[in-house]
């Protein structure tokens, strides 16, 4: 990628300073302190105001930045790398929150969520409570339809920024027909009746400490008819529609943090002793590192995949948000518990050069759980597999190459395309067409002929597992058993994402993408995951994986497929 996007991203990072700076104002230290202090840095939040972040989160036809949600995921990556309370905080929780209306609003609703973005000012989201990752309590706001629109009332003890938000998109019950019992109203706290909307308490968490998760609590507040977002009862639909779009940002937000912990881990194993050795002369540190880089490859490549499909593949994309969001912070989750065995008693310090981990270790199962935890991404996907079982796997025609070609350009984001069940899997018809083109080419990479065929056959058993599901035996779709089986689906995605992106690299000016080893290393990974048969380790490609870790080490560059330049 070059051009503008590109540029953005550089200048933003160059404007944070380089993170293991003791003098620098945005450094590890300062943010340290804030972190334990539960204060927001505002020498970090200035960086952000001189780049305007919220521009990034309003679609271009209002003003904003908006065009590309993979490039939006990139944009994210220096402030997460930093800092998950000061990304959410700051910007992408009201990214959060403008989605529905970006989905379902009317035009000037959404001119006055781009005018309140534009200005600085923060938008705030009050979703409604279902047996979800986010219901911290369980409380909601209700709606009654009045004469001059709705009278609003209700109270909800944890919102992201609730205090500091002019804007509010409150979920809130309008009715008791069974599926559209909620409404969305977009609302203007400057314009709202004096003294009916009171700031609750501030709420401590063990994770994201400077993010202000405060309440609200609203009585007979009446708010006009123009504050309701699409029709009357749409509130779970646009919850629904919304996340399509916010999930496929969750690989960019947790790996962020990973790529971090990673560079926190490997300059601790690289550190020379008295007597001249190093961690890295034990095998299994070497294995962690070179684990812990593979997964924030994988990673990354279902956050490629995520953004990409909402611009290439909408009918189908619902399946690979779902599949990301649920997959990429599972795979981190273990790779920093790996690493932590690594660190030892280092993990647990709250100062110092390895002190970055810690604050990682705890904010990641936050940044990752959103609005709907790891059950509600599987459950989204478990409706879609019979189908797919019986119509699309080794029936549908490939994905698009420029699904995978992560630098080249994409059409038009347009938020209204997306479908909540996908018509089609063509990531996993690119599974099996990799699989072809490897044994047809009979290339050295055997290995990897080896992994992909193993891919595919898990495939063709979750084919027969999910044609023996009738796709209306709720009870069935609903078991353990099922949950399992969407469980492995993910990583067999997870595997086609690889292959799909080291093809589309095989002849980019970046070597080490274009070389097989990565995608070997990676597959082979996976593949232990799965329990599937597997040929002898690929003991050459992980040693070409580790040199890569070590490069970027010492050459300030991320642990992602873009491999940026640090500052």
């Amino acid at each position: 990628m070059s051009g503008p996007a590109q540029d953005r991203i550089d200048r933003l990072e160059s404007a944070f300073g380089p993170l293991d700076d003791p003098a620098n104002p945005c450094g590890q230290d300062a943010l340290l302190a804030a972190d334990s202090a539960g204060e927001a840095l505002a020498a970090a939040e200035a960086v952000l105001d001189a780049f305007a972040l919220d521009a990034e989160f309003v679609p271009e036809r209002y003003g904003g930045r908006l065009a590309r949600m993979d490039v939006l995921g990139r944009v994210l990556r220096p402030v997460f790398r930093r800092d998950a309370s000061l990304g959410f905080g700051y910007g992408l929780n009201c990214f959060f929150a403008a989605v529905p209306v970006w989905t379902g609003g009317q035009d000037d609703q959404c001119a006055l969520v781009a005018r309140l973005l534009l200005e600085g000012r923060r938008i705030a989201v009050a979703r409604h409570e279902v047996a979800h990752g986010n219901a911290f309590v369980r409380e909601e706001f209700a709606a009654e339809p009045v004469a001059e629109g709705f009278r609003l009332n209700g109270s909800k003890s944890v919102i992201a920024n609730a205090a500091r938000s002019t804007g509010l998109v409150v979920f809130a019950r309008t009715g008791e027909t069974r599926g559209r019992t909620h409404s969305v109203l977009l609302l203007d706290r400057d314009r709202l009746p004096a003294g009916r909307v009171t700031n609750l308490g501030r709420r401590a968490t063990n994770g994201m400490r400077s993010t202000d998760f405060s309440g609200l609590s609203i009585t007979d507040c009446v708010v006009p008819h123009e504050a309701l977002v699409g029709s009357l009862g749409d509130g779970y639909e646009l919850s629904l529609r919304s996340s399509l779009v916010i999930r496929g940002l969750i690989p960019s937000i947790v790996l962020s943090g990973a790529d971090t912990a990673l560079r926190t881990v490997a300059r601790f194993a690289t550190r020379r002793r008295a007597d001249g050795r190093s961690s890295l002369d034990v095998r299994h540190v070497r294995d962690v590192l070179t684990g812990a880089f593979l997964d924030l490859l994988l990673s990354d490549c279902l956050a490629a995949v995520a953004t990409r499909a909402l611009h290439l593949l909408p009918r189908q994309m619902s399946a690979y948000a779902a599949a990301a969001a649920y997959q990429a912070p599972k795979l981190l989750a273990e790779s920093m518990d790996e690493m932590s065995a690594v660190l030892g008693k280092a993990t647990f310090a709250e100062a110092g050069a390895y002190a970055m981990f810690q604050k990682q270790l705890r904010d990641l199962p936050v940044t990752s759980l959103g609005h709907a935890g790891s059950a509600g991404r599987q459950v989204s996907l478990l409706p879609q597999l019979p189908y797919f079982a019986r119509n699309a796997w080794f029936a549908d025609p490939e994905a698009p190459a420029a699904l995978f070609r992560i630098h080249d350009g994409l059409p038009p984001l347009d938020l209204s395309e997306p479908a909540l069940l996908g018509d089609g899997d063509p990531l996993a018809a690119t599974l099996v067409a990799c699989t072809d083109r490897l044994e047809a080419a009979a290339t050295r990479d055997g290995t990897l002929r080896f992994l992909a065929r193993a891919f595919t056959t898990e495939l063709a058993d979750l084919r027969k597992a999910f044609t023996d599901i009738a796709p209306d035996d709720r009870k069935a779709i609903a078991s353990p058993h099922a949950f399992g089986l969407a469980d492995r689906y993910s990583l067999v995605l997870t595997a086609a994402a690889c292959l799909g992106v080291w093809h589309e690299q095989r002849a980019g000016s970046d070597a080490f993408l274009a070389d097989p080893s990565w995608a070997t290393a990676a597959l082979y990974r996976l593949g232990r995951r799965l329990g599937l048969p597997l040929p002898d380790r690929p003991a050459a490609d992980e040693e070409r994986v580790l040199a890569e870790v070590l490069a970027r080490l010492h050459g300030r560059r991320s642990y992602d497929l873009y491999g940026s330049a640090l500052a």
